[in-house]
């Protein structure tokens, strides 16, 4: 790859789901790790072609306009794509089937296809498709336009054409995507749903060739289109809800075993561009595998060693609040569980002291304890105020729905702003005596809350917590100019905080001392941000970046970034927290919060960032992210070329996640 200024964030995106499939290929992985990894791979692509492919694809029906907002053709730049993405699922059908598949099969675990079907296998076949699927399956002819509203989403289907174009909808929905077969002796055989429709066919259509079948899925634009009206918006929302299981087609993802003849038809009955086609295997929807009906048999001592940490110090006190009074802590997820949260939300239900609560939901659970903590404030009198964010992409309805039920039971509940997300993860607990306020980096979410890395403050600290309550005055009315002292806050404040203080790092540098930059985020695309980087590395700035997704950045480059290092860790949790340490003549200011360096969070978004200023927490943080420096396991160097090198440091091997855990462990 060219040494440009920036990577395109599409192929920068590209390049890291290339980690989650290195993760699948990795053999030190258990073979149901890797299984999960494939499922994760599968599923990154699809929201990437729900949104950022469709996206250029209605650029590049803008055609000037578009060019130079992408600054280079969208037609182009989707053929590369598809070029990158061709390549990658040519190593993810070679791991699934030459290495998952044979190591499934050495712990008596067999995925069988209907070619191979034996006799007890076959009529155990057809019974459960007479009694069970053959109801559910759809047979749609391709004549009428207006019949194309079946191909929902994600949906799989068979195509057929020989009498008439014809396609078979494959029921996954209603029966399920795995299917277990009878076990024999110590083998358990399972097989995919489309083998028993194969095996059953001729049911269907008694005149098809079984061998002349073949899958489809399609990908739809997962964007919602409304006009953005405050008055309006959930209204609007619920409406295009409706619609987006038939966006438009992104991508056509086929069996490459269909014939060439074949494949014509099928652009032509959908009226497809050949851009909108790619090649794959017999099987598509390997997201499914989060499904699967097998998993890692663990002995009791793992299951003990793998389950969730108490906190160190909270979970020996009788009051949460009371001990934030007089001591700020650090909850760091996955590694501790989320029992903090809950009796947070309990004690501010029981206490009399406690008169509002006011938290920002952006994305939680549909069974949320979270959001069945709040109903119990209410049930014991006390105000709630929430912030639903209802444009949270493709958690639109859950969140609508949990809105709705806590208004219903007297709480204050505000939606999206029109042009604006709110992103932050924060709460204020309001009281007689000193408020409590929770700031973090990752969701309120006790689902997400067991994968997802991330780190969030407590804190009774009395200028965080008059700062959070000039947040929550801009939620309540956008008319509100908040003040804020020591919190960052988008997008009014973060921006200029980040560039006033690598500034300060520049100057520190220029004037003979050491200049240090440490951060650690999801993404890095805003050029602004980048090009202030550039020019600190440029100043003699020690730049170091732990960034697990997209990076324009272009780190390595003489004259321009050779002080920049970044590396990415992509291992048994999703990274998500968001960490900025600056040097500043050794202090280390440390700060974290919701806001990756993108655009969007920095100007388009409501978010919060916090200092952590007690020095125990700011040592747990900092041995976190030195150990994901360190990383020479899941550690990969990010480079011009985007080759997604494993970083070897030599010596003793550092697993910056499970080495983390053991240092938490140790606190107790």
């Amino acid at each position: 790859m060219s040494q440009e200024k920036y990577i395109n964030r599409e192929i920068s995106w590209i390049f890291f789901n290339e980690r989650v499939l290195q993760e699948a290929e990795d053999k030190n992985n258990s073979v149901f790790e890797r299984l999960k990894f494939l499922a994760i791979f599968s599923s990154n692509l699809d929201e990437f072609y729900r949104v950022r492919v469709s996206k250029l694809r209605q650029f590049r029906r803008l055609k000037k306009d578009s060019e130079i907002r992408l600054k280079e053709k969208p037609k182009r730049l989707i053929k590369q794509i598809q070029k990158e993405v061709n390549a990658l699922q040519n190593r993810f059908g070679d791991v699934y089937r030459n290495q998952i598949l044979k190591e499934l099969e050495t712990k008596g675990i067999v995925l069988v296809e209907a070619s191979d079907f034996n006799k007890k296998q076959k009529e155990f076949s057809r019974q459960l498709f007479n009694s069970t699927i053959k109801a559910h399956v759809k047979v749609i002819k391709l004549g009428d336009v207006s019949n194309l509203e079946f191909l929902k989403d994600k949906d799989l289907f068979f195509y057929i054409n020989e009498s008439e174009p014809l396609l078979v909808s494959i029921p996954v929905e209603e029966c399920g995507r795995f299917i277990k077969l009878p076990q024999e002796g110590k083998t358990h055989y399972v097989t995919y749903l489309e083998e028993i429709l194969r095996n059953n066919f001729k049911s269907i259509l008694p005149n098809t060739n079984v061998n002349s079948i073949y899958s489809v899925k399609i990908t739809r634009d997962g964007h919602l289109y409304y006009e953005e009206e405050d008055g309006e918006m959930i209204a609007l929302i619920k409406e295009s809800l409706k619609e987006r299981d038939l966006g438009q087609p992104s991508r056509i993802l086929y069996d490459s075993r269909m014939p060439k003849k074949l494949l014509k038809s099928l652009r032509k009955e959908l009226s497809l561009k050949k851009t909108d086609l790619m090649p794959g295997g017999k099987f598509h929807n390997f997201s499914d595998f989060f499904q699967f009906p097998f998993s890692e048999d663990k002995d009791e001592i793992t299951k003990v060693k793998e389950a969730q940490l108490d906190h160190h110090l909270l979970s020996k006190v009788q009051n949460v609040m009371e001990h934030i009074y007089a001591n700020d802590e650090l909850l760091c997820y996955p590694y501790q569980n989320y029992n903090t949260v809950e009796r947070l939300l309990n004690e501010a239900a029981l206490s009399d002291k406690v008169e509002h609560i006011f938290i920002t939901l952006y994305r939680i659970s549909s069974d949320s304890l979270v959001a069945r903590g709040l109903l119990k404030c209410l049930e014991k009198g006390k105000k709630v105020t929430v912030f639903v964010e209802a444009k949270a992409r493709f958690d639109e309805e859950n969140n609508i729905e949990w809105g709705e039920k806590l208004e219903d039971l007297g709480a204050n509940v505000l939606y999206s702003m029109a042009d604006i997300k709110v992103h932050s993860k924060i709460m204020l607990i309001k009281t007689s005596e000193k408020d409590v306020a929770y700031i973090g980096t990752g969701n309120f979410n006790e689902t997400s809350a067991k994968i997802y890395a991330d780190f969030a403050l407590l804190t009774s600290n009395k200028v965080i917590c008059a700062d959070l309550s000039q947040v929550f005055n801009f939620l309540m009315n956008t008319d509100y100019k908040p003040q804020v002292n020591s919190i960052w806050m988008s997008p009014f404040t973060t921006r200029k905080e980040l560039n006033t203080r690598i500034e300060n790092e520049i100057n520190i540098a220029q004037n003979g001392g050491k200049g240090l930059l440490f951060f650690k985020m999801n993404s890095l695309e805003d050029e602004v941000i980048i090009d202030k980087l550039y020019e600190a590395s440029n100043a003699g700035v020690e730049v170091k970046l732990l960034v697990r997704g997209l990076c324009c950045l272009v780190p390595g480059i003489e004259g321009l970034s050779e002080n920049i290092k970044v590396i990415s860790v992509v291992g048994k949790y999703l990274e998500h927290s968001r960490v900025y340490v600056f040097g500043n003549k050794g202090a280390n200011d440390l700060f974290i919060g919701s806001a990756d360096c993108m655009g969007r969070n920095l100007d388009k978004r409501v978010e919060v960032i916090v200092p952590i200023e007690d020095d125990k927490l700011k040592t747990t943080i900092e041995t976190c992210i030195d150990l994901q420096w360190k990383d020479n396991v899941k550690g990969r160097i990010i480079d011009a070329d985007q080759s997604n090198t494993y970083q070897k440091t030599g010596g003793k091997p550092v697993n910056s996640q499970e080495d983390f855990k053991e240092y938490l462990r140790a606190k107790h």
